[in-house]
């Protein structure tokens, strides 16, 4: 399968979350080859950025997983590496 590179970007709203969001994040640390933490303190939320290298289904299944935690937004692209 063609390897692909991506983003995720991820605003957490509720900070219960934290310990299981790192949790699915360090499972797929094997694809992520940048992450960066933001915290917005003045709105009481956090954004985390991730660039990853891997398949679509790679991705794909970090995005998802990522997505059914309540309390984050989760935002993607993928780009074809040529």
């Amino acid at each position: 399968m063609d390897e692909r590179i991506g983003s995720i970007l991820l605003l957490i709203e509720d900070k219960n979350c934290i310990q299981l969001l790192n949790e699915i994040i360090s499972k797929h640390s094997d694809i992520i080859i940048g992450r960066q933490g933001i915290r917005l303190r003045e709105k009481n939320k956090s954004i985390i950025s991730l660039v990853l290298e891997g398949t679509t289904d790679e991705l794909g299944g970090l995005t998802g997983q990522l997505g059914k935690l309540n309390g984050v937004n989760v935002k993607s692209i993928v780009l074809k590496n040529k």
